[in-house]
């Protein structure tokens, strides 16, 4: 074989590299849903709560890549792990909320949870349309807990669901939640920005907080981490994190934004088992 020949055939490999590359980063990744579980011991937790799940999704961002077809996806998983309840951190959209309404409704109007869908909204959602977002919240049955809260009851005992809005947009009013919110039961915290973790977990009163909004930094590079985090993404990216007494978990979304690719940072769907005591197994509180 020439040299001539052998160049060649080194550019016809790295070109046809680069194409399965992108392929994978743009079609493939995107596309391939990681359900992740966690079993969580939550100090204070009633008995009567031993089992309960929670599934948290974030980032949808309806109408970038994320289409009818792909939120039907999301939907049929989430409903496959037979919820008690399912948790949404915001960002339904990235612009132009009027024009993906109807998607919207069709796919979160046929989530199923024993005790509902409740939701927060993210940065993204107020700088595309917030009112339309919580039209989309309405007809779909979603229980919108913007600085409130939702109280899930299991005979005298008390699981409460609580969120903020946004943060970016200053739109967070912890004072006001904290102020309604009754002083006994286990409190479970929706706010989009993770690293209001810091906040939170200062008042002392919350055992979880969930939120989204990083995407996991859609590429991530091994030994270095995710390339570019959004503001109130820096301290909390990805995944499990202990902040004082309160445990903080990011979901890396389902949806992207441009550039739409994922590399080594899977979408993701959260499915969360709650216990009373470390280790414990007990059924599903259904």
């Amino acid at each position: 074989m020439t040299l001539k020949q052998l160049l060649w055939r080194g550019v016809a490999w790295a070109g046809a590299t680069a194409l399965v590359g992108v392929a994978y980063s743009t079609v493939i990744e995107p596309g391939w849903i990681e359900v992740t579980p966690v079993s969580l011991s939550l100090p204070g937790l009633a008995p009567e709560f031993c089992g309960f799940r929670i599934v948290h999704l974030s980032d949808i961002h309806m109408g970038d890549w994320m289409n009818a077809a792909r939120l039907d996806e999301v939907v049929r998983l989430a409903n496959e792990q037979s919820p008690d309840l399912v948790a949404i951190t915001g960002d339904f959209i990235t612009r132009r909320a009027d024009s993906h309404m109807r998607d919207l409704v069709c796919g979160l109007s046929r989530l199923k949870a024993r005790d509902g869908v409740v939701a927060v909204l993210g940065n993204h959602d107020y700088w595309s349309g917030a009112q339309a977002v919580r039209d989309v919240l309405v007809a779909s049955g979603v229980h919108e807990v913007a600085n409130d809260f939702r109280t899930i009851r299991r005979g005298d005992s008390k699981l409460h669901i609580t969120g903020v809005d946004d943060i970016i947009v200053g739109r967070d009013r912890l004072d006001l939640l904290l102020a309604r919110l009754p002083a006994d039961g286990v409190a479970v915290l929706l706010a989009h920005e993770p690293d209001f973790a810091d906040e939170s977990a200062a008042t002392g009163r919350f055992s979880l907080q969930l939120s989204g909004h990083t995407h996991g930094g859609q590429v991530v590079v091994p030994l270095f981490g995710p390339l570019l985090l959004p503001p109130l993404g820096h301290r909390y990216p990805n995944g499990y994190y202990q902040v004082g007494g309160m445990i903080q978990y990011t979901n890396r979304g389902v949806g992207v934004v441009s550039p739409f690719v994922r590399i080594n940072c899977r979408p993701e769907i959260t499915v969360f088992d709650l216990h009373v005591l470390p280790g414990c197994s007990c059924e599903p509180a259904r």
